[in-house]
């Protein structure tokens, strides 16, 4: 059973979950995705909560790079073909334990980092592999507001969700 209390690091994977797997290669050779703009408000709330976000992407990619700069991502790591050593490495330099990790992946490198986490989660169209380790599975597919549905469960969970909402109801 997770303790959403607990958690205070959310680690995305980005190709097929804050995208929806999709690499559009222009024909001058770079390369294009696409963001959706509820999961980068969701994650703009979940560090005005005061908790920190980071991006684990097995592919060196420009525009992952620019959209972590416009979310003020701190933590972001690209190329990462073993994802674990770089995770746990994370983990020990901001002094939490597996337990305050959540992690959002879909794929197959993605199975150790969910198995690892406290709160480790599949998108909706994640491969069955993925999905048979999570501890939740999004109803949403990556790209498509799969972010924005788990940030909002852990701050539901945790009771933080309510006073975020303030600021836009107030």
């Amino acid at each position: 059973m997770t303790d959403f209390a607990k958690i205070e690091l959310l680690v995305l994977d980005v190709d097929g979950v804050l995208t929806d797997g999709s690499i559009i290669v222009n024909s001058d050779g770079t390369e294009s995705k696409t963001f959706n703009t509820h999961d980068g408000h969701a994650i703009r709330m979940w560090q005005r909560a005061g908790f920190k976000a980071a991006f684990l992407s097995g592919r060196d990619s420009v525009p992952t790079k620019v959209r972590a700069d416009q979310l003020e991502i701190e933590y972001v790591f690209q190329n990462c073909h073993y994802k674990m050593p770089v995770l746990e490495k994370l983990v020990e330099e901001l002094g939490l334990s597996a337990e305050q990790v959540a992690y959002v992946g879909d794929d197959m490198m993605d199975i150790q980092p969910i198995r690892y986490a406290g709160f480790g989660v599949a998108v909706a169209n994640a491969t069955a592999e993925a999905k048979s380790y999570a501890d939740y599975v999004t109803k949403a597919p990556g790209g498509s507001g799969a972010v924005r549905e788990v940030i909002e469960l852990i701050l539901k969970e945790n009771g933080k969700w309510d006073e975020l909402l303030k600021r836009y109801v107030e």
